[in-house]
């Protein structure tokens, strides 16, 4: 078997085997990766270390790194305190609270998994107090986080970004994110017409979301230094991550956390993963294999319907895989492959269906933002009946998904 077909083989092996194993599949695909690259297609080992996406592992962990201490100097959670405390106790306020904080969390830099695990403990609970179907409360924090996933300051906008420079697409980091929180936004917006939101505003039902105390020394430090680094980034256009580590080392010389709490929020299976996929993606395109998956994507697709079909296939397979880890570092970098077989279509179109056909799926009880929103459950809840719901509204959006993009998505790809 070729080079070419071994990588591919490889890849199929990933993607499977992140449905179900323990094992973290960035280690396997490093592991697939070696003797592929330097015993079947010749590489030097030089050569397959020198696919490892440098950049990308320090902008991820830079990121990660500051928004890590937000985590645990518990700035964050200071904030959604007073977030939830704004919309006044009012329950008909509280899907759209839900939904815009956990998007402003996750936006700000955490991602949707961290700003869920934030928020989902508060916002489930107050939400059942409040009256709203826990699906509600779910599909709110789930969409909500996801919307705000991919803006130019999160880790898997991060990723995103990445991706879409090594298909030729760079700078269109707001484009992705407006495709992306606009998908969200309508989601959300249906979940709440169906599920009880209408009926809650006219209630005028109150709930107590408790006490909030003061902010601290030690967040207000954290707010300043962090608003320094968007202002830097935004402005003076400064590299993300390097400023990234730079702020978090302000934070930690001047004591508003210690380095070691810090270190612990850092995901490491995440960036592991990351990393580790995109060395086999290196092996794939470097040995061919890359044109041979894009080839087998192009024969059930068209340049007219290519869009919602690339939509459906990453929904379908984010559904049980990872989206950051394996979805996006898959499928962005085929992109400029598949037009090519295609014979059409627009790249920008394509990458922008992947990102937002692989994201709405999320809040699927088998992704890790719908599972810590059942986590979240109060106990005198029905878990079972939430999964079973979860499910279903996770499975149906690989249908929604692929409609707007195969309608939609184009308005974005200016």
């Amino acid at each position: 078997m070729s080079p070419a077909a071994l990588s591919v083989l490889a890849l199929v092996l990933v993607m499977a085997a992140s449905f179900g194993t323990r094992l973290n599949v960035g280690v396997l695909a490093v592991a697939l990766a070696w003797p592929i690259a330097v015993y079947v297609a010749g590489w030097k080992p030089d050569a397959l270390m020198a696919v490892f996406p440098a950049s990308l592992f320090v902008t991820l962990l830079g990121v990660t790194l500051l928004f890590g201490i937000t985590q645990a100097n518990g700035t964050m959670g200071a904030l959604t305190q007073r977030a939830l405390r704004f919309c006044g106790g009012r329950a008909g306020w509280l899907p759209a609270m839900l939904f815009g904080l956990a998007c402003t969390v996750s936006a700000m830099g955490p991602g949707a998994i961290a700003a869920s695990a934030l928020l989902a403990p508060v916002g489930m609970a107050a939400g059942v107090h409040a009256g709203l179907s826990p699906l509600l409360a779910a599909l709110m924090i789930g969409n909500g986080a996801n919307a705000g996933n991919l803006s130019p300051f999160s880790a898997v906008g991060v990723i995103v970004a990445a991706g879409m420079a090594k298909a030729g697409l760079p700078g269109h980091a707001w484009q992705v994110f407006a495709a992306n929180f606009v998908a969200h936004l309508l989601a959300a917006g249906l979940a709440w017409a169906v599920f009880g939101g209408p009926r809650l505003l006219r209630d005028g039902t109150r709930v107590d979301v408790g006490a909030v105390a003061p902010l601290a020394p030690r967040h207000w430090l954290t707010l300043l230094v962090g608003a320094v680094w968007v202002a830097a980034v935004v402005l003076l256009k400064v590299n993300l991550g390097l400023a990234a580590f730079a702020a978090a080392s302000v934070l930690v010389i001047l004591r508003a956390c210690d380095d070691s709490a810090m270190l612990k929020q850092v995901p490491w299976a995440v960036i592991v993963m990351v990393c580790g996929v995109s060395v086999l993606i290196g092996v794939l395109e470097g040995t061919g294999g890359l044109d041979l998956f894009s080839g087998a994507l192009a024969r059930i697709a068209t340049p007219g319907t290519v869009n919602g079909v690339i939509a459906f296939v990453t929904g379908a397979i984010s559904t049980y895989s990872s989206t950051s880890g394996v979805v996006y570092p898959t499928f962005l970098p085929a992109i400029p492959s598949l037009v090519e077989k295609l014979g059409g279509g627009d790249p920008l179109q394509i990458a922008l269906s992947i990102n937002v056909g692989a994201a709405l799926v999320d809040v699927s009880p088998l992704s890790t933002i719908g599972a810590l929103c059942i986590a979240a459950l109060p106990a005198s809840e029905q878990t079972p009946l939430l999964f079973r719901r979860l499910l279903t509204w996770g499975l149906a959006m690989t249908l929604v998904g692929a409609a707007f993009c195969q309608f939609a998505i184009r308005f974005f790809a200016y």
